[in-house]
């Protein structure tokens, strides 16, 4: 596969909620860089996405929203050997949102660093 298909395919997984698509598009040294979870290997994220989808959908109390995240803002750039993209993350119906640095090489994805929005203090709060 080239660099954009295991980007596709990456973001697909993460739009469906599908983990098995997301594990197709990783190259073996991925890294997944979450800042409430630290650095999670491609051998960790099986685990962490049951654990963030658990908590998903109990945030909506009952299933995990379909679609379970939106990808907007996507920003692309290929210096012949890295395809790097910039996107805006959301999960519809919760707070959650936030930026998405990801690293594709022609072994697939390698890394992924998270970014969480967070609304400002309220004032004099």
């Amino acid at each position: 596969m080239s660099r954009d298909q295991h980007l596709d395919a990456y973001a697909r997984g993460w739009q469906a909620g599908d983990i098995g698509t997301i594990m197709s598009s990783l190259a073996d040294g991925y890294v997944f860089d979450v800042p409430t979870s630290g650095k999670i290997p491609k051998d960790g994220m099986e685990a962490y996405f049951g654990e963030f989808s658990a908590a998903i959908a109990d945030m909506c109390g009952g299933p995990a929203p379909d679609p379970f995240m939106e990808l907007t803002e996507i920003v692309t750039a290929d210096d012949g050997e890295t395809l790097t993209a910039w996107c805006w993350w959301a999960i519809p119906g919760t707070p959650m949102g936030g930026g998405g640095l990801i690293k594709v090489g022609d072994d697939g994805v390698r890394s992924e660093i998270i970014t969480f929005y967070a609304p400002p203090a309220e004032p004099g709060g």
